[in-house]
């Protein structure tokens, strides 16, 4: 028997799929053909092939041999199919053992010398096995770590293509593991995601209130604007609020990995510490939502998930950009479509703003010259559009601290993230019937019309700001929504006046 057969894992988001992929020799002209809807990529792994297995002493035979990757309509892109392809086309040959060859999925790209390289996505790559039952993985000795983080499946670390023959029964001598060095998946790889910023809460002073406003949006989830010239301490706070939310859980580590490892990031353990990203303002839509011409990769909305996503800047970003945000914003997810493909990426996070008040960011500020023209600071002000503003949660105005204290802030980072934690129990506990979980989720239908319902003495004020125009449907439910972390965070089991009238405060924007 000629053909032998192995797997591969074709990435599309954080979803695989198992190829197959079969080789066949055949007595005709030498050759190595690769057929199955693959990239340019794909076309080149015939000669990496070639040249690897001849420099690590395992030359293909003087035939042709055909690699199909089934399903052949599926699209496949990257150089991660190589190891596959090779492991294939030598036990068509009767070089390796066609069954232990057919029981395992090869993963890793090949240098001309045989070694094997770290390519980005493992992590999902090896998630999609294990789900799919899939008993033995074999993936560059680099990506080894990352790749045993998932649970229930047999890893195995290769550092080249004869240590790679010799698992698959090869009469030959490995190499030493240690005469090869891992290679990296770029040069800019970092060893773990970015954490966030482990500064201490207690270290803002003069700004009580907007510290307050921050504590509720991490009880809740909230989405958050602040507004204010600089020096005032948006981005000192936004770099604080990861450090109050709960650790993630398993599930939510591991995503937040698999997004990670695909981004090109390497992966040596799950970060429990919610991630944060900030972008720069010259980000493009393609940067911040995820994309890509051919491999679909995730964007900072997506690593993000589960943490914060803090844009400051935010009146630099283009419109274009601001407004893409709409969409994950509301669907906590994000697709992305190619032709043939839909790549889906989680984008569940906390989106937080900073902007100053106009260009020069002295509008309005007392004792300071603002010289923009005021078509200018309309303009600067439109970046942020009314569909987007409307789905921001906590809105505050902050001043410069005009006082130098002489004690650190009231609160400190483990006071607020003892009473974040309580609040969220409490909703938790409330929503135990439901699928949701946190109060920014909650659908505004229930919020209005279920069993925790305000009465409509409480609700008064905002219904009357729905009648005067300074609401909308949305941002009504939205008030609503900071109303109960409002009142979980007092210890509340029914919403009060109060609780209205504070997240009305914060959401109108006189946080400070």
């Amino acid at each position: 028997m000629t053909v032998a057969r192995t797997a591969a894992i074709a990435l599309v988001g954080l979803d695989g799929t198992v190829v197959d992929v079969e080789a066949d020799l055949t007595d005709q002209q030498p050759d190595l053909r690769i057929i199955g809807l693959g990239d340019r990529a794909l076309s080149e792994a015939a000669q990496r092939v070639t040249n690897a297995c001849m420099n690590s002493g395992l030359p293909l035979p003087r035939r042709r041999i055909t690699v199909n990757l089934i399903p052949a309509d599926f699209p496949k892109h990257g150089a991660a199919f190589d190891l596959a392809i090779a492991v294939a086309a030598l036990a068509s040959a009767g070089v390796l053992d066609a069954a232990s060859v057919a029981r395992s999925v090869h993963i890793g790209e090949l240098g001309l010398d045989g070694r094997v390289r770290a390519v980005p996505g493992v992590l999902p790559a090896v998630m999609a096995a294990a789900r799919r039952g899939c008993g033995r993985v074999v993936v560059p000795r680099a990506n080894l770590t990352e790749a045993q983080l998932v649970p229930g499946i047999d890893v195995v670390g290769v550092a080249d293509l004869r240590a790679t023959a010799v698992l698959h029964g090869a009469e030959l001598e490995a190499d030493d593991p240690g005469d090869t060095v891992p290679t990296a998946v770029s040069d800019a790889a970092d060893d773990d995601p970015p954490v966030a910023d482990s500064a201490e809460l207690a270290d803002v002073v003069g700004q009580d209130a907007a510290v307050e406003a921050l504590v509720v949006a991490a009880a809740g989830a909230h989405h958050v604007l602040m507004s204010g010239p600089p020096g005032a301490g948006k981005t000192m706070l936004a770099r604080r609020l990861p450090a109050l939310l709960p650790a993630l859980d398993d599930d939510a580590a591991l995503t937040a990995a698999a997004v990670a490892s695909l981004s090109g990031r390497r992966v040596s353990r799950l970060q429990r510490t919610p991630p944060l990203e900030a972008p720069h303002h010259s980000a493009s839509v393609a940067a911040l939502v995820g994309g890509g011409s051919r491999t679909v990769r995730p964007g900072a909305i997506s690593r993000a998930s589960g943490g914060v996503l803090f844009l400051d800047e935010a009146g630099e970003f283009p419109s274009s950009v601001l407004d893409a945000l709409r969409q994950p914003l509301e669907r906590g997810a994000i697709e992305i479509h190619r032709m043939g493909v839909v790549a889906a990426f989680p984008a569940r996070f906390q989106l937080v703003l900073a902007t100053n008040p106009c260009p020069c960011g002295n509008h309005g500020v007392r004792g300071a010259l603002c010289e923009c023209p005021p078509s200018a600071i309309r303009r600067y002000r439109a970046r942020l559009s009314g569909p987007l503003l409307d789905r921001i949660d906590i809105e505050m105005r902050m001043t410069r601290v005009t006082r130098v204290p002489h004690s650190r802030g009231r609160m400190s980072s483990a006071d607020a993230r003892e009473r974040v934690r309580g609040a969220r129990e409490r909703a938790a506990r409330r929503l135990r019937e439901t699928p949701w979980t946190v109060n920014a989720e909650i659908d505004g239908a229930w919020l209005r019309q279920g069993p925790h319902a305000p009465t409509s003495d409480v609700r008064a004020p905002l219904d009357a700001a729905l009648e005067r125009g300074l609401l909308t449907l949305r941002a009504y439910d939205r008030v609503l929504r900071v109303a109960w972390s409002v009142a979980d965070l007092a210890g509340h089991d029914r919403l009060t006046g109060d609780d209205i009238g504070r997240a009305l405060y914060l959401k109108r924007g006189m946080a400070a």
